[in-house]
């Protein structure tokens, strides 16, 4: 007799683990994750900056970042681990009026929808956050102290660690290679570890979502694209503590990490693709972008073994894709996240359990996140994308 579940849940990076947990709070107990790696996290979740922003310059993504954050906050009272939630803010740097109009655009947007706290800062607050800022450029800014960073591994050991607490399983080292569908939509999934029936089957797997779609005959527009980040060594006279800073000059930006920094650019000339090895040229010209916003940054010094690469999943809107794929009943999406992936987990798999449970959430308005907008040409614009 095959095993069956109620919920199949294809990835245990930190959207699974989310989704199950959701799940299993909302009375759903019997839901399968599948991870097709010896272990969590080694895919975007284990990569990531761990930044988390309300700051967006869509309702959609200021409503996720407000419900996750506050997660984020009550995480240990949640799940029984620490998220590692430090709220040292995120800070966008204005060196045009067109930058300037554009952060009261959104500070206009965000504080209609609930983000009261982020404010429009003049080139002297500015300075106040980082005194080794260059400023002869810099107009003003916009800062939300309750932005700031989590830990992206224990967010997703906390959620996966109280699904299973609750009821959930979790499959390590295999692989799903296919979903059956009947008449009435998905019946099932095949693996490597043999077959699952299931009616509900639900797609987390990161920068590899297209390929999984595929085995489900859905074409699913999510593409890998490499991010490069950069550690520094020890650099005397940091700040105790500063916001994540945005040069929007460039998209150059920094946060302390231990004694050092961690700096991240994307480089423009970046192209799709599953390549995650760190090339050595990139140091160069992060650290001319870093040289042009904080002079002092001329001394850092980098090791390059130390820098890593990881892999967006990218959208042609930047925007996630959640929910149900109209074609097939039973199958659903959780893709696409293009760089919010961690910050945004929480609220995905609140909207993901709303949606397969009662097939409605309160959260956000999901339709605009569906998979048919881009059939429909009704493509989202999320501007402020790092």
């Amino acid at each position: 007799m095959s095993p069956t579940a109620d919920v199949v849940i294809i990835g245990a990076g930190i959207v699974g683990s989310s989704i199950a947990w959701h799940l299993t709070q909302a009375g759903c107990r019997d839901v399968l994750v599948i991870e097709r790696e010896s272990q969590q996290g080694l895919g975007s979740t284990g990569k990531s900056m761990g930044g988390v922003r309300a700051q967006f310059a869509t309702d959609v993504n200021i409503r996720m970042s407000l419900y996750s954050i506050d997660v984020f906050r009550r995480f240990e009272e949640l799940t029984g681990y620490p998220s590692g939630y430090k709220p040292h803010g995120y800070l966008f740097l204005a060196t045009s009026p067109a930058h300037l109009a554009y952060l009261r655009a959104n500070q206009e947007r965000q504080r209609a929808v609930g983000l009261t706290n982020v404010e429009m800062l003049g080139p002297d607050d500015v300075v106040k956050f980082f005194p080794l800022l260059r400023t002869d450029d810099i107009l003003g800014g916009s800062y939300c102290p309750t932005d700031g960073f989590v830990d992206p591994h224990s967010v997703m050991t906390g959620f996966m660690s109280a699904a299973l607490r609750q009821g959930a399983k979790l499959w390590r080292g295999v692989t799903v290679t296919g979903i059956e569908r009947d008449a009435r939509g998905v019946a099932g999934v095949q693996t490597t570890h043999g077959p699952v029936a299931t009616r509900t089957v639900v797609n987390a797997a990161g920068p590899w979502a297209a390929e999984v779609a595929r085995l489900a005959e859905i074409e699913l527009p999510v593409v890998p694209l490499r991010r490069m980040l950069v550690p520094t060594e020890p650099f005397p006279g940091l700040p105790e503590r500063f916001p994540m800073i945005i040069d929007m000059t460039n998209g150059f930006h920094f946060r302390r990490e231990g004694l050092g920094l961690l700096l991240a650019w994307n480089d423009p000339d970046e192209t799709p693709g599953f390549k995650t090895t760190f090339e050595p040229d990139f140091i160069e010209k992060i650290l001319t972008r870093a040289v042009h916003r904080v002079p002092a940054f001329e001394n850092l010094e980098v090791n390059p073994k130390r820098a890593w690469a990881g892999l967006y999943e990218m959208t042609p809107d930047h925007h996630a894709v959640l929910g149900p794929v109209p074609e097939l009943p039973g199958f659903y999406l959780a893709n696409g996240f293009s760089g919010h992936g961690v910050m945004h987990s929480p609220a995905t798999g609140r909207i993901l359990a709303d949606l397969i449970l009662r097939g409605a959430t309160e959260l956000v308005d999901a339709s605009v996140l569906g998979f048919a907008r881009f059939a429909a040409g009704r493509l989202l614009e999320e501007t402020a994308v790092l």
